[in-house]
């Protein structure tokens, strides 16, 4: 509902301005965002419409350091005469129901240098994924759901 509003607001300002480019949409969009602000702040929709940004920014900056941290990870062990290796199948139960929820969360484990999703159980409680690096089986589980999973059901729901 709130994204409408703000959707015709940006409309309105475009059309007020008189010009299309980028710089007027954003700046419309930012200005009915704090408009709507001012209104919808105390409003259960509201405070949810603005937390979800600064949910995906904490999100991406998470992933990111994931992404990074995993490709370090195996490069360093490329690039060594050692290899650090203990690859295994883990179980992890899930939290994650709807196909959405579960199709995404085992694509950005799939994305994430080092595992690899491989199937989900019949009754989709259980997701098995394939890791490269497993010291502790039970670390790695609770690494994904209380922090992946965590954080993309926060986003989602």
């Amino acid at each position: 509902m709130i994204i409408w509003l703000n959707i015709a607001l940006t409309l309105m300002w475009v059309g007020l301005l008189g010009r299309v480019d980028a710089p007027t949409i954003i700046s419309g969009f930012l200005l009915s965002s704090g408009v709507l602000f001012l209104v919808y702040r105390d409003h259960p929709d509201g405070n949810r419409y603005f937390r979800k940004p600064v949910q995906i920014c904490g999100f991406l900056i998470y992933y990111l350091r994931e992404l990074v941290g995993s490709n370090l990870t195996i490069a360093f062990d490329i690039l060594t005469p050692r290899h650090r290796m203990k690859p295994g199948i883990i179980a992890i139960p899930l939290e994650a129901r709807t196909d959405f929820e579960i199709t995404l969360l085992a694509n950005l484990i799939s994305m994430t240098p080092g595992t690899l999703s491989l199937d989900v159980s019949e009754d989709r409680g259980t997701l098995f994924v394939h890791a490269m690096y497993i010291d502790d089986a039970d670390a790695l589980r609770r690494e994904i759901k209380e922090n992946l999973e965590k954080r993309v059901l926060a986003i989602l729901r």
